[in-house]
């Protein structure tokens, strides 16, 4: 099949081949158009934006207007900003309004085509969010494209970390907004908490082009958006417990699954691969006599009972706080604070926190304050959250390698343009030496060779405390150079700017997303005089002559996505350059992967120190374990995708929920439908036609009454009357109804409408909250399941529908009892106090990047306020009969 495949390819062209030639016929109609765009004044071409919204609404296509609008926002580019879109350009813009992902290199112009479908879907009256992956690019991006549209007539907001609600909605009200993935989801989750419509910042989710979209889809799909509020203080134990850690030894393991070999006993072991710590037997009873020394546990207690639960949890936290986060690499402490780095940007996030009271051991560990934990109030994936976009695109200079999972997922198209001028880099095999010194040594030679020749140089590191040992290093051998990590953010321009300058040496932690091109010869300042342009071209064919921009690599990433955007740095529209990777036995990709065969193979070559391994198998070997990592990576995006759109479908119900309540001044009828519900339901409950009259639960009725709803009803009157159920239950029905018409007539109709919908409003964010600390918990541990032959996931849909269908109940039962027990007295200061808790801001607090690892301990499962059986269910006692024959 695959040699008809290539065969039918070749006669024909590629699907890819196919969907540029279809472009290309809509090109030359662009082009054609140029001349008359030329002709017209800028008044005149601004008017054409009207026009445009005019023939839009007499139903006319967008896509018969696509030729002319993508003319005119060509010419309106060259106006305000100098830069002409080139064909392939237009190619990527007509790609990202289709709804696809456009892949184009580096240096293609990435910024400039999301203008095209920018503008195109904009004149239609949707919203358009162009995404970025930090707030420097969004804001930059946003001043630099926003002449463009603001020339057309189109305006143009940036939603930023740190803006106030006023200010949001003012940027989301705009025709296109610069936003980060982080901010959008974080402020669609602000949405779904706001107390009154007038509070919400996103009105529509119709159009998004995000840029780099493989890192922020593919990678950073790992981590869901959780905005949480503080919950329990446990300070003192993550400071005794921290002080235990060193004690704990690790145990040394040869082979996996049955065939492990103890060599070394311990205490611990290490899953390096999913970052995760298992303590072994001796482990936990060195634990349990440690915790009871230290009065934490009690004497015979076991770290597995269900009270002791969150202290095994401290334990496990402070073992991987110690041997498996590494300061400089997985975080930095600045200000007293732990802040996490982005292990695919290189990034510091300040405000996010690692939860499960990871945070916190590597707080004590290293010795600053420890803030209190964090309870979920709200939470959204990036696949669910994207995926509400009626139409989604993307640019990226490497998608095509995850395309299946970028068409599965998000049902989105990879299409690769093809440059505008094609790349003259050659990409050097990757070096592989026995030890890191060899590496660094390598390194350094290679760095003075291009030195020597004034050859611009860029060090691509994994980690910020990579990038200081190599810049220690070359400050030793008096190299002067440029360093560019997580702790230079607001430098990042200049550096990069300037990274092709003539005998340039830049380190950077990661080039993902780092958003600015490498001119090479460095960048000319914009009010360059003709003098200052003649030095510029006399520097940049002095880098040309010595060989364009030097790529090199200390170490091969987790992702070759990763390793490309680093490559893809050197060779932009058709200048020459160059790469090489450099690798070591100890480098963690090697450690973990590959080392043991390659090991062996230097052995047996008899190679010296020095030496280094270079061979095309050694390259696919290294490939391959990046692959292995990736599938890793992409079951875990999975996986969480998998639980997440169990938890999304209850989400949506929820947010229309309150989208619904918002919306509607008067909820009356709302409110007395489920007040009828959850009064039938409990009369029921006690008294039914189906049951004999001696077993009826009259007091019990009576009581529940008095109690729960603040109605005291004269049941045993009702009986005495001869008055049938239906009657029973209509009676005290209309006795509700009319207790709330008189607190309505005293109160005021406006007061109590408002009351009732703040009532409405506080039972379904708490209850939901709830709800949602417990389906983390039944997520937690549902996997062990699986050691009885159970589908952990279908266990899960199973057990959270059950508690959905308890929630919404729960929910109902809590505005009933709050509105029937209130008394008048009581209506303003309640009233008053809702207000206040609806006004409270939370901070926004991620999930890990790390995976969470699955614990090997089951949670205790919270049960669920007011839970109702019904006659006709399994009995709760386990005895198997039905309720109604046992214990109703």
């Amino acid at each position: 099949m695959s040699i008809i495949n290539n065969v039918l390819s070749k006669v024909l062209g590629s699907h890819n081949d196919r969907l540029i030639k279809k472009y290309n016929s809509q090109v030359n109609k662009i082009n054609s158009l140029e001349e008359q765009m030329k002709s017209l004044s800028d008044s005149d071409l601004s008017s054409m934006t009207e026009k445009f919204k005019a023939r839009l609404k007499e139903n006319e296509s967008v896509e018969s207007v696509l030729p002319e609008a993508f003319a005119l926002v060509r010419e309106a580019s060259q106006r305000t900003l100098g830069l002409r879109h080139y064909d392939v350009q237009l190619i990527g813009g007509m790609v990202l309004n289709e709804g696809s992902i456009s892949e184009m290199g580096t240096g293609e112009g990435k910024t400039l085509v999301a203008t095209l479908p920018a503008y195109l879907n904009a004149i239609t009256g949707k919203r358009v969010h162009i995404v970025t992956v930090n707030d420097y690019l969004a804001s930059r991006d946003a001043e630099w494209m926003g002449k463009v549209f603001s020339f057309l007539g189109l305006t143009v907001g940036t939603s930023v970390s740190g803006m106030s609600g006023e200010e949001k909605q003012k940027a989301y009200s705009c025709d296109i907004t610069y936003a980060t993935n982080n901010e959008l989801g974080f402020d669609y989750l602000r949405d779904n908490m706001a107390f009154s419509q007038e509070q919400k910042m996103q009105k529509e989710l119709s159009f998004a082009i995000i840029d780099e979209v493989d890192s922020i889809l593919i990678d950073e799909a790992r981590t869901p958006l959780v905005i949480s509020g503080p919950t329990g203080d446990h300070a003192q134990a993550y400071k005794a417990i921290n002080k235990m850690i060193p004690s704990f030894t690790l145990q040394t393991e040869k082979g996996e699954g049955k065939e492990v070999e103890i060599l070394i006993p311990g205490d611990y072991t290490i899953d390096e691969k999913h970052k995760q710590v298992f303590l072994s037997d001796d482990g936990h009873t060195k634990a349990e006599d440690m915790l009871i020394e230290a009065g934490a546990l009690q004497e015979g207690a076991s770290l597995y009972d269900a009270s002791n639960i969150i202290l095994l949890q401290h334990l496990i936290s402070g073992l991987r706080a110690h041997v498996l986060f590494q300061k400089n690499v997985d975080y930095i402490v600045q200000n007293d604070d732990v802040v996490i780095v982005d292990e695919f940007t290189g990034r510091t996030m300040e405000g996010r926190r690692w939860s499960e009271g990871l945070h916190q051991a590597i707080e004590a560990k290293e010795n600053v304050s420890i803030k209190k934990e964090n309870q979920t109030l709200a939470s959204i994936t990036y696949q669910n959250y994207f995926r509400l976009y009626e139409k989604l695109s993307g640019m990226t200079g490497t998608a095509e390698t995850e395309a299946s999972e970028l068409q599965d997922i998000y049902g989105l198209e990879v299409v690769v343009v093809p440059p505008n001028t094609k790349s003259s880099r050659v990409d050097h095999s990757d070096l592989v030496y026995g030890t890191m010194q060899e590496k660094l040594d390598a390194v350094v030679k290679d760095i003075q060779e291009c030195q020597a020749r004034k050859q611009p140089v860029l060090v691509g590191t994994n980690s910020i405390e990579s990038s200081e040992s190599v810049s220690a290093l070359l400050t030793k051998h008096k190299i002067k150079h440029e360093v560019l990590n997580a702790k230079q953010h607001e430098r990042e321009a200049e550096i990069v700017a300037n990274a092709g300058a003539p005998g340039a040496v830049t380190i950077s932690t990661n080039m993902a997303g780092r958003g600015t091109d490498i001119v090479l010869g460095g960048r000319p300042a914009e009010d360059a005089g003709e003098p200052e342009k003649n030095a510029w071209r006399d520097k940049h064919n002095a880098v040309i002559d010595s060989g364009g921009l030097h790529i090199v690599g200390t170490e091969r990433n987790e992702s070759r996505r990763v390793d490309n955007q680093l490559r893809g740095r050197a060779g932009r529209q058709g200048d020459i350059g160059s790469t090489r990777f450099y690798l070591s036995l100890e480098d963690n990709l090697m450690k973990i992967f590959a080392s043991e065969k390659t090991a062996s193979m230097m052995k047996k070559l008899g190679m010296k120190e020095g030496e280094a391994l270079e061979h095309s198998w050694l390259n696919k070997t290294i490939a391959n374990a990046q692959k292995k990592v990736e599938g890793m990576h992409y079951d875990a995006r999975k996986h969480l995708l998998e639980y997440d759109d169990v938890a999304n479908d209850q989400r949506k119900v929820v947010y229309e929920l309150r989208d619904e309540l918002m919306g509607t001044e008067d909820v009356k009828v709302r409110y007395e439908t489920i007040r009828d519900d959850v009064i039938s339901d409990l009369f029921g409950a006690h008294i039914s036609p189906r049951v004999a009259e001696e077993d009826w639960d009259v007091e019990g009725l009576k009581s529940t009454l008095l109690k729960s709803y603040g109605t005291d009803i004269p049941l045993q009157g009702m009986l005495d009357e001869g008055m049938n159920v239906d009657e029973m239950l209509k009676m005290i029905q209309q006795g509700f109804l009319k207790s709330h018409e008189t607190k309505e007539n005293n109160l005021g109709v406006e007061m109590m409408r408002t009351f009732e919908k703040a009532v409405m409003l506080r039972a379904l964010d708490h209850h939901w909250k709830e709800h949602l600390a417990i389906m983390d918990q039944l997520r937690q541990s549902v996997n062990l399941r699986a050691i009885g032959q159970k589908n952990p996931i279908q266990e899960f849909k199973r057990e959270s529908f059950s508690m959905f269908t308890e929630l919404l109940d729960t929910i109902n039962i809590e505005i009933v009892q709050a509105l029937c027990s209130v008394n008048l007295e009581q209506v303003s200061s309640k009233q008053q106090e809702i207000l206040e808790e609806q006004k409270q801001e939370e901070s926004p607090k991620p999930l890990p990047r790390k995976a969470a690892p699955p614990r090997r301990v089951v949670s205790s499962k919270q049960p669920i306020k007011n839970l109702k059986v019904g006659r006709n269910d399994p009995c709760p006692c386990g005895s198997g009969k039905k309720y109604k024959q046992c214990h109703g």
